[in-house]
């Protein structure tokens, strides 16, 4: 099964099994947000467990 082109350069999945990808709301209309939400959005998110699943899918890592 190939891997999935978008997945694979939206999120990462690290060692431990866990994935990361990118926080919503980070490109445009920053002059109303403040510093530390953007700070904050800008390390990486943890992706749910209900996504989670579905992605792994997506990436060819099954469980």
């Amino acid at each position: 099964m190939k891997t999935h082109s978008g997945a694979k350069k939206r999120f990462k999945l690290t060692s431990r099994g866990k994935l990361r990808g990118r926080h919503a709301f980070t490109s445009h209309i920053l002059e109303k947000k403040t510093a530390k939400r953007k700070r904050a959005h800008g390390r990486p998110a943890r992706i749910s467990a209900h996504d989670a699943t579905r992605v792994k899918r997506m990436l060819g890592a099954s469980k």
